[in-house]
């Protein structure tokens, strides 16, 4: 070998540190799937106290390690366990401290049955809240029904065996079937539809729901919420017949009542044959006796009524009699009685007189002449120091009456004019005219002549 080939660099390498593995190796996986559904049964179930839930899925074949965290896990409905078939919604990742290749859940379910059951059970739970299982609005079933009613498959085993029953106990009640698919997609609201067509047309009397037996998934239409409401609502009685005695739906538990089987629904409804026949002749016997015991009284009770008969002119003539003394009867009632009024009426007619303002009149007459009397010389004793008084006055005013003055021989001068009593000689002046009134009479004067002191 040649020293320059000894000595030529080598080739460049890229060299991965297990963490750039891991993380490349996660960004490869996750990038390359979406969200998966996957199904396995679990193991190897841990629950740790953080809350996460760490498990395996796994099949005949092969198994994987998974985790659900904390946030995740508390919304399950169901609590998973070690060997329980599931459904999970995962995403593929990788858990790099490890380099273990993992899927993480975000959402899980039972899977078969179980997710089944567990949808009967919150169904089961929500309606009895809501009060559809009340035993107070169940309603009692008719001795003898009128018709019955079948809403169940025309060609399954459950109406065969229902007729089978009706026809051996009591083959006069008549049935009506309701054609109805009891499984498979659609199945529940069909039911549902019929039950309420049933309650329209009313002509049953009680109404047969159900169909033979199978697996929880082939009853499963007996569990829809549209089953059991319009069985709720129905304003017929509804007996549940859904599959074996083991079978429990959620329309046995709304209906009226429940019927282990349909042939147990049938014997339910339908009165025993034999019974009603051997009752019917029971009855018939006590009805004879009965009728032979009423007509055997009647019998006695006639003959006892002919020994009481009596003629009719015979008490015609006691009537006749009886009439007699009531009237003897009334007339002396009538004088007792006018003879009673009588006294009543003297009694009040002496109060009235105690009473009679006619006497009062009297009294009152005389005291209004006293009064008038008393009056009149009150009067006359009023008028005479009245009339003293005025003479007592008039005296006294004549003394200082201007006419006494004049009758003394003075005159009352005043203007022809005016009238103004003239007191001093120069209130007037020559030629005016003067009026001098005397004690009788009076002068008109012209003045001539005027006079000063």
């Amino acid at each position: 070998m040649s020293s320059s080939e000894t000595n030529s660099p080598r080739p460049l390498r890229e060299i991965y540190t297990v963490s750039r593995l891991n993380r490349e190796a996660r960004a490869v996986l996750e990038g390359n799937f979406p969200l998966l559904w996957v199904e396995g049964e679990i193991s190897n179930l841990a629950r740790p106290r953080s809350g996460h839930i760490y498990f395996s899925l796994k099949d005949e074949f092969a198994q994987v390690r998974c985790a659900m965290f904390r946030m995740r896990a508390m919304h399950l409905g169901f609590t998973p366990k070690d060997g329980m078939q599931v459904v999970a919604r995962v995403r593929v990742g990788l858990y790099e401290p490890r380099g273990d290749y993992q899927l993480v859940a975000d959402h899980m379910e039972e899977a078969g049955d179980g997710a089944l059951r567990r949808a009967f059970e919150a169904l089961k739970q929500r309606l009895e809240k809501e009060g559809l299982f009340e035993e107070a609005r169940k309603r009692a079933l008719p001795i003898m029904p009128r018709r019955i009613g079948v809403v169940t498959s025309p060609s399954g085993a459950a109406i065969r065996d229902i007729l089978t029953v009706l026809k051996r106990r009591f083959p006069t009640i008549p049935v009506v079937i309701y054609p109805v698919a009891v499984q498979g997609e659609g199945a529940a609201n069909a039911i549902a539809a019929m039950v309420r067509q049933a309650g329209r047309r009313d002509e049953c009397d009680v109404l047969i729901v159900g169909r033979g037996g199978g697996s929880l998934e082939d009853l499963w239409a007996f569990n829809e919420e549209a089953v059991a409401r319009a069985i709720y609502d129905s304003p017929i009685p509804v007996v549940s017949a859904v599959g074996h005695e083991v079978d429990f739906t959620i329309a046995d538990f709304v209906a009226d009542v429940r019927a282990p089987t349909p042939s147990a629904a049938a014997e339910l409804l339908s009165p025993d044959r034999e019974t009603w026949l051997s009752r019917l002749q029971r009855v018939e016997n006590r009805l004879t006796q009965l009728l032979q015991q009423q007509l055997r009284q009647r019998h006695q009770q006639l003959a006892w009524l002919g020994k009481r008969l009596r003629h009719p002119g015979q008490r015609l003539q006691e009537h006749a009699q009886r009439l007699d003394e009531l009237e003897l009867r009334l007339g002396q009632a009538e004088r007792n009685l006018l003879r009673h009024r009588r006294a009543q009426l003297g009694t009040l007619q002496a109060r009235l007189a105690r009473h009679s303002p006619v006497s009062r009149l009297a009294q009152l007459q005389q005291h209004r002449q006293e009064l008038q009397r008393r009056l009149y010389r009150a009067i006359g004793f009023q008028l005479q120091q009245l009339q003293q008084r005025l003479a007592s006055q008039a005296r006294a005013l004549e003394t200082v009456s201007p006419l006494a003055t004049l009758s003394r021989g003075y005159a009352i001068v005043t203007e022809a004019q005016t009238g103004k009593v003239l007191q001093r000689s120069d209130e007037v002046k020559l030629g005016d005219t003067i009026l001098a009134r005397l004690r009788q009479g009076r002068l008109l004067c012209r003045i001539e002549e005027i006079e000063n002191e």
